[in-house]
């Protein structure tokens, strides 16, 4: 997993092509909404610069399905970014048209191109060959810091890699470094929290993570698929039939390999998926009918917090309950809670859970919040990432 990073190779004059992910939110007058993705990217820009290198920077942003959409421009985040570098960010108005041919033959050594949105080629998400070779032509290293899009083989983020020599930012190496430390060599007792609405997202990551935890917690959603499997009744929650088999299957493997799976002993159940819904607490396998399990109950809280306690590492990926109904958000504030005052290496997989830590404020007491939900569950899953498998190693 020892991948080369930009502190391996000579950077003064070389021309740095960065695959970053600028995919930011914006409100409809074009303003920015949440820079997290932005300042993710500083250090390795800030570093480049600094060693001299000629910085050409390249990210997608939205869906704007292979076409030219100005609703999808990075103009705005090239602003943002001339402003937090006190420098200027030239904006090329194209991908790999005649203006950016021209922003790149232009760079001086510490300068900066952002080149116009990757997607506005279709060519982008098909990996084509001949476009990762125009883009890898305005460089001399390739340098991906987009851990968000690794687990996808772009063009961007796999294609230009066979042109150019690759090295990760330090982005990705935080990521390989936290991720792959837990799931190869863990400092133990290691818990594992999953959420989320559906086992079908998690088939991968239960599966992989059984043969690594100690404890494996089942919250969320796809808790109730489980005390299904074991003979409870869960009223109307979120039931995946076609997956009481696989449910069965992991038990008896956690059972085998004396892995502890906890499931929420009781559950926030309610009459209707409304804020506003009558509730009580109920045990999780006593759901009557027409209720529905929408949040852990408080036994389960306090089960779930005591493991998390326990543990040297923990990897926690989805959250307990319908966290954006606020009264039906204490168990995943609950399990947010343990993590920031637990004394292990933590770590928040992305997506929701990522969003639950940062509004709750806990950002700062986590060891690490991994900066893409998609891939870091497929690295969890113990799957390679193309763009990570790109990169030279060491």
């Amino acid at each position: 997993m020892h991948k080369k990073t930009i502190r391996d190779i000579p950077l003064k004059g070389m021309r740095a092509l960065v695959r970053v992910d600028f995919n930011v939110p914006m409100d409809d007058a074009g303003q920015i909404t949440d820079e997290n993705r932005i300042q993710g990217a500083l250090p390795t820009i800030q570093y480049l610069i600094e060693h001299e290198a000629k910085v050409i920077l390249m990210s997608h942003m939205g869906r704007p399905k292979g076409a030219v959409n100005p609703k999808y421009s990075l103009a705005p985040v090239a602003q943002r970014l001339s402003h937090l570098l006190g420098q200027k960010v030239r904006m090329a108005k194209d991908v790999i048209g005649p203006d950016a041919d021209a922003a790149v033959a232009e760079l001086k050594d510490g300068g900066v191109v952002l080149l116009e949105n990757l997607r506005y080629h279709a060519e982008e998400e098909k990996n084509n060959a001949d476009f990762a070779r125009k883009l890898a032509s305005y460089g001399d290293v390739y340098v991906n810091d987009a851990f968000g899009t690794a687990h996808r083989a772009h063009a961007s983020t796999e294609g230009v890699a066979h042109y150019l020599p690759a090295v990760s930012g330090f982005l990705i190496e935080k990521e390989l470094q936290f991720l792959g430390q837990a799931v190869e060599n863990p400092e133990r007792p290691f818990v594992a929290v999953l959420g989320g609405a559906k086992v079908s997202d998690k088939l991968g990551v239960i599966k992989n993570l059984l043969d690594k935890v100690d404890t494996l917690i089942i919250g969320g959603g796809m808790a109730y698929t489980f005390v299904k499997a074991q003979g409870g009744e869960i009223g109307k929650s979120l039931l995946e039939e076609d997956k009481l088999d696989y449910a069965r299957e992991m038990l008896e493997k956690a059972r085998a390999k004396g892995v502890k799976l906890l499931l929420p002993e009781d559950t926030l159940a309610a009459d209707s998926f409304s804020n506003d819904a009558s509730s009580k607490v109920v045990l999780s396998g006593e759901i009557p009918e027409g209720w529905l399990g929408l949040d852990i109950g408080p036994k389960a809280q306090k089960a779930f917090s005591d493991a998390i306690k326990s543990a040297r590492t923990v990897v926690w990926n989805g959250p307990m309950g319908v966290f954006e109904l606020s009264n039906f958000a204490s168990g995943t504030r609950a399990v947010a809670q343990a993590m920031a005052d637990s004394d292990a290496v933590t770590i928040v997989g992305g997506g929701d859970s990522a969003a639950a830590v940062a509004q709750l404020g806990f950002a700062g007491k986590i060891s690490h919040i991994s900066t893409g939900g998609g891939a870091s569950l497929e690295f969890l899953e113990g799957l390679e990432l193309p763009g990570v498998a790109a990169l030279n190693d060491k």
